[in-house]
């Protein structure tokens, strides 16, 4: 009897640490956790601002969907700020958190200091759309100068090369508004040099849009066409001319890709609505971009995403209902 307890002992000694290996699993350290085959996530942080316009809510919303799509490979966090003194605060806790490369949309003056020590930490940095000085920044962005070059493109197309137009530009935009402005102007000399230009300045938001033109309209009893650059201000634009009851006017221009501004390109058959996209949903570029990066593959330090011209032949090919712009 003492020997078959012995014996017993003895197994159940044995079988102790088969069954503890037995039951360990992978857990998430600053390495990145595994995947079901044992392959390493990368873990990625976007940082994004918070929602002041609906453009800025779509590219948290399309970072998110691109880093869902890529779940099999990436680990990610998001945060939204409401200044720099937020955002590098936010970028010292996924440097905790052990991100290995953050996408960034830092529009805000002052980030250049703690995005250039989250670099010295080993952790790439990709900037959607704003380009500050810091060497080694790897950026994706629209081309805005070129949809300055394709908005008058669009206006001579529709009015001819002899006309006014109302030029509202948004000087607190920055390069912003100087690039698509530039390129603009500059294209409507080649183009039609005896196009009368005037120039205004709002924002871009539909109430200073329908604010301002409104009282543009008063000021000038003919306009042929607006060169306006964002899709939210020519919302207002487009409301002003309505009830001001103004027929004069052909073309509208806009920028950015907004889902309601889509909708209204075919409701009127009096007006051209266009719009040139520079689509939120380009940083999903730059959450690839990021994932490249880790994976070890050549990427161009700078991505340049060509401008796409949206109006009522074209609308339909762009409608993403979930988008929240």
């Amino acid at each position: 009897m003492k020997k078959a307890l012995s014996l017993l002992l003895l197994v159940a000694l044995i079988m102790v640490p088969i069954l503890s290996a037995c039951g360990e699993k992978t857990t998430s350290n600053d390495t990145g956790k595994k995947d079901d085959k044992g392959t390493k996530k990368h873990k990625i942080g976007i940082l994004a601002p918070a929602v002041t316009h609906g453009w800025v809510a779509a590219v948290a919303y399309n970072a998110e969907a691109r880093a869902k799509e890529l779940s099999g490979e990436v680990e990610y966090k998001i945060q939204t700020s409401t200044n720099a003194q937020e955002m590098t605060s936010q970028l010292d806790d996924l440097k905790t958190w052990g991100a290995e490369a953050i996408v960034a949309f830092p529009q805000w003056e002052g980030m250049e200091v703690p995005i250039k020590q989250a670099m010295d930490a080993g952790i790439k940095i990709v900037n959607f759309d704003i380009k500050i000085d810091v060497d080694g920044v790897y950026r994706v962005a629209g081309d805005n100068k070129d949809m300055g070059i394709q908005g008058a493109k669009y206006i001579v197309d529709k009015i001819g090369k002899e006309g006014t137009v109302a030029i509202l530009e948004v000087p607190s935009s920055g390069s912003v508004s100087v690039l698509r402005k530039e390129g603009f102007v500059d294209t409507l000399k080649d183009l039609a040099p005896d196009m009368k230009l005037l120039t205004y300045a709002t924002q871009f938001t539909r109430e200073d849009g329908l604010k301002d033109f409104a009282d543009i309209l008063t000021k000038n009893p003919k306009i042929d066409a607006v060169y306006s650059m964002d899709d939210e201000t020519s919302i207002g634009v487009l409301q002003a001319i309505k009830e001001a009851g103004r027929t004069d006017i052909k073309v509208v221009t806009g920028g950015g890709g907004m889902q309601e501004y889509f909708k209204m390109m075919p409701e009127n058959n009096d007006i051209f609505i266009e719009s040139a996209l520079y689509s939120p949903a380009m940083v999903k570029d730059a959450v690839n971009v990021a994932l490249k990066l880790l994976n070890g593959e050549k990427v161009a330090e700078e991505t340049i995403i060509p401008t796409t011209i949206v109006d009522k032949s074209n609308y339909k090919d762009f409608f993403d209902d979930k988008s929240p712009y």
